[in-house]
């Protein structure tokens, strides 16, 4: 990504392009520039976001859904209108308990994820 990569101002949802990343996660990006990224991350029930760490800080909202979130060795089952936070190089993951939705929000931005085209849908 380049310092001046940014999306657009308005994000269509039909319109905005998504990442299919296999067993039971897509996602799309919604908006970002060099400092901020937001996704919207849909869940199949029983999918697995891998443990992992990053350095970026990250905010979670959970739109829909029930999730077991670990978080640095804590876990917690988190629904509808909770949140989560993951310091940087804090190793994390979800297990998706009920079919959902999470917001996720980096800072910076992810680079990884810019790399992407995606899929309309």
């Amino acid at each position: 990504m380049t310092p001046s990569a940014q999306s657009e101002i308005f994000t269509q949802g039909l319109e905005t392009l998504a990442e299919d990343l296999g067993n039971g996660i897509r996602r799309k990006l919604l908006g970002y520039d060099g400092n901020i990224l937001m996704a919207k991350v849909w869940f199949a029930q029983g999918a697995v976001g891998e443990v992992h760490t990053h350095y970026h800080s990250q905010v979670t909202y959970v739109v829909s859904g029930q999730f077991e979130v670990q978080i640095d060795g804590q876990k917690k089952q988190l629904g509808e209108g909770d949140c989560f936070f993951v310091p940087p190089h804090a190793p994390h993951g979800a297990v998706c308990l009920e079919p959902g939705i999470l917001l996720d929000v980096f800072s910076p931005a992810r680079e990884d994820f810019l790399a992407y085209e995606g899929d309309a849908s």
